[in-house]
């Protein structure tokens, strides 16, 4: 069986990968589990995951934190802000069954746009709360 937390890494980016107006802004399928070096901005990366126990007496489940990072060098902040939307469209309501797993919640809890020097570009990072229960 494949963990909770790869399960929901695999449907999100299924999800987003999904999106036509979000691919069409990022100019292709550019949403990474891990960017390589020569990445093209703007892209789309799945970034920190951290998953902990949310079983109860009857069920097994996780609790999951996910950051989305979104990096931009275009329009100043207006770029990656465009793409969050689109992000945060895609995801509001997301539910399914996912490989071996139930997704029971999955919830924006902040974004953040900044410049990043190191990259001379826009960092944006949003972070999900979601859930998830065994099939």
């Amino acid at each position: 069986m494949s963990s909770a937390a790869l399960d929901l890494q695999k449907a999100l980016i299924l999800r987003l990968s999904g999106d036509a107006a979000l691919t069409g802004q990022l100019g292709g399928n550019k949403i990474y589990d891990h960017p390589a070096a020569s990445a093209k901005l703007p892209f789309v990366s799945i970034g920190q995951t951290m998953a902990y126990d949310w079983s109860t007496a009857s069920e097994a489940g996780h609790e999951h934190l996910v950051t989305i990072h979104v990096w931009s060098r275009a329009g100043g902040r207006i770029e990656a802000h465009e793409i969050m939307e689109k992000i945060r469209l895609r995801l509001d309501g997301f539910g399914t069954e996912l490989l071996n797993h139930r997704l029971v919640l999955l919830r924006l809890e902040f974004e953040e746009v900044r410049f990043d020097v190191g990259e001379d570009g826009y960092h944006g990072m949003m972070r999900y709360r979601a859930l998830t229960e065994v099939l």
